[in-house]
């Protein structure tokens, strides 16, 4: 048995895993609800998003570059802000990949049902939480050149998407010779087709498809040469996400039009179906197959890791900091997966409704991770005495614009009937977490540790 975690991730394998999470089913399946709400104003909408996210993640690379502990947010925010935010934040966001596993998981059995109709989905989701667990009880490094390439094919697949899009919509490749041209993009009401309101409605599920990247973050405990790796990843990740997102978008919306997308799953599917194009969509729907597993496997590293890490702070049960010789936490892993089952039992029960609603709702979970991450900046910030290497530009106007964004967003979430399920659940589970930290001694735990300074 080891004590510690093991730093053997390269700029490579982390750059990959953030891009594996982000790049997922709220792009591949999320995508069709967004566009069904903001029609091509979803491109503006993903742009802004996208400054805020690099806003996030350039005080998440300053705080890991700094300290690149395990936790990593959780950490800074029981640093900072004190043991109490720093529990709140690390169950909450456990919870977080808990969901977002399970939504991986059911857009497996989603698309694997166009192969297989006869098949219940549940037993797709079933085999995605066998699979995605047995690459997690591997050494870090098997786990991170397994997401290299996991997330490389789907990086691959929306390039060449992008550049054979741009062939259909100017050169008529695959439409008869005939050039698509740009005007789907505006002929079916407009660029605003539901006004400015729809833009701002598709803001929660935007969100959703963003969460991830914060992965980062939590793989700084494990990489080599954080000082470097981190910096280099923050940088390169979210440029790469806009083109792929605002790219991708602009692109389908212009071949196909937007209201008629996502009536029979993934639009990237039923846009090369709809050009006559079976065998590309049929190699569609195995890159998407891939990005969902993809997404669960960051899911479940991140998972694991947060339990071993609150665990480190007494703040989850001992057994959870035991590492495996190879450095891996193998009771997180076990603990996560086990409750990622019940994403199998909600795809037998309920599987049209479930992708919806678990993305509605985690909308909540991830506006509160992002919030948390800003606020300790805040307050790491106010402690610096010298000047740090990798910095948030503009602060703290671009802390104060973020947050703003934020606190729009959880607006939006109770505005839409849609949503607003996720704001109940959200202050729900914020209030048996609270309770939980009043009953279960940790709070008692925290006073008399309080003194000592974390590993």
């Amino acid at each position: 048995m080891t004590e510690h975690l093991q730093r053997r991730l390269t700029p490579r394998h982390i750059t990959f895993m953030a891009l594996g999470m982000a790049i997922g089913a709220g792009l591949f399946l999320g995508s069709a609800s967004t566009i069904k709400v903001a029609g091509p104003s979803v491109l503006f909408a993903y742009l802004f998003g996208g400054a805020m996210i690099f806003v996030i993640m350039r005080a998440l690379g300053e705080m890991a570059v700094h300290d690149p502990v395990a936790g990593s947010f959780s950490t800074y925010a029981h640093r900072y802000l004190g043991p109490f935010a720093g529990y709140l934040t690390g169950w909450n966001y456990w919870i977080l990949m808990m969901g977002v596993g399970i939504a991986e998981s059911t857009a497996v059995g989603i698309y694997m049902k166009q192969w297989f109709p006869e098949l219940p989905q549940w037993i797709w989701a079933f085999g995605s939480v066998a699979m995605i667990g047995g690459l997690n009880l591997m050494a870090v490094k098997v786990y991170g050149e397994l997401e290299f390439w996991f997330a490389l094919i789907k990086v691959l697949t929306v390039v060449l998407m992008i550049a054979g899009g741009a062939a259909i919509i100017w050169l008529g490749w695959g439409n008869g010779g005939k050039p698509v041209g740009l005007s789907n993009l505006w002929t079916h009401g407009g660029w605003f087709p539901n006004g400015f309101t729809g833009m701002v409605l598709a803001l929660p599920v935007l969100v959703f498809s963003f969460g991830g990247i914060e992965t980062i973050g939590m793989a700084a405990a494990e990489a080599a040469q954080p000082e470097r790796t981190i910096p280099r990843a923050v940088n390169s990740v979210i440029w790469r996400i806009l083109i792929f997102y605002v790219g991708a978008l602009f692109v389908i919306m212009a071949i196909y039009p937007w209201n008629e997308l996502g009536t029979q799953g993934s639009p990237f599917v039923t846009t090369f179906d709809k050009l006559g194009i079976p065998q590309a969509a049929g190699l569609i729907n195995f890159v998407v197959i891939t990005a969902a597993l993809s997404s669960f496997n960051s899911t479940t590293f991140s998972g694991s890791r947060m339990l071993y890490s609150l665990s480190d702070k007494g703040q989850a049960p001992a057994a959870m900091r035991r590492l495996s010789r190879q450095g891996v936490p193998v009771r997180g892993v076990l603990v996560t997966l086990a409750c990622l089952m019940v994403g199998v039992l909600l795809n037998y029960l309920v599987p049209e409704r479930i992708f919806g609603m678990i993305m509605s709702i985690l909308a909540f979970n991830t506006v509160w991770t992002w919030g948390m991450v800003l606020v300790a900046h805040w307050r790491f910030r106010r402690k610096q005495a010298t000047p740090l290497p990798f910095r948030l530009r503009l602060f703290p106007l671009s802390s104060v614009v973020c947050l703003a964004f934020l606190a729009f967003v959880l607006v939006m979430l109770g505005y839409s009937a849609d949503t607003r399920v996720a704001l109940y659940v959200g202050v729900a589970w914020l209030g048996l977490l609270s309770l939980a930290y009043q009953l279960s001694g940790v709070r008692q735990r925290m006073a008399l540790a309080d003194a000592s300074p974390l590993p």
